[in-house]
């Protein structure tokens, strides 16, 4: 419902703000500033972008939880998209996910609002630490077959040789 509702609502702020703003300060002042905030949008998303991949990076070398460097990531590639689309709310929402901070701030409430749940391999673990396949594990046995047997050379009786 939440997504419909911003679905629905977002087209109608943009078009508020544009004939707002157009009818301030004209129609080709409003296009120069759509395209001048999609173009420094697009610088910013690219040095905060590489900046994020360096943090994730470090983070995966320091054997460190990358969570907080991959949410900052995403939300900078959400920033990206938001820039790029043209309209004043989405540029406000945009330049404010590339401030560090904001982004810090929207990571933290997230994440208190998020439970988190590990699984080991699939396995589970016994009283005293053993590891035990999960119960639709089938256990079996197999032997290789070589292409040169003598019961590969005939007709494999799926034809009508």
């Amino acid at each position: 419902m939440w997504l419909f509702l911003a679905f629905l609502a977002v087209p109608l702020i943009e078009i508020a703000l544009f004939i707002q703003v157009g009818g301030a300060i004209g129609l080709f002042p409003t296009l120069l500033i759509v395209i001048i905030t999609a173009i420094l949008g697009t610088f910013l998303v690219r040095n905060q972008g590489l900046q994020a991949l360096e943090q994730v990076k470090s983070s995966f070398n320091q054997m460190r939880d990358p969570s907080e460097a991959l949410a900052h990531g995403a939300m900078i590639v959400f920033a990206g998209a938001l820039l790029l689309t043209p309209g004043f709310f989405t540029d406000a929402v945009g330049f404010a996910l590339l401030v560090p901070g904001f982004r810090l701030a929207v990571f933290r409430w997230v994440r208190a609002r998020v439970k988190v749940t590990t699984v080991s391999g699939g396995h589970s673990h016994g009283p005293h630490g053993q590891r035990h396949p999960p119960a639709d594990v089938i256990d079996g046995e197999y032997s290789e077959v070589s292409a040169e047997t003598p019961e590969m050379r005939g007709p494999s009786g799926w034809t009508k040789d």
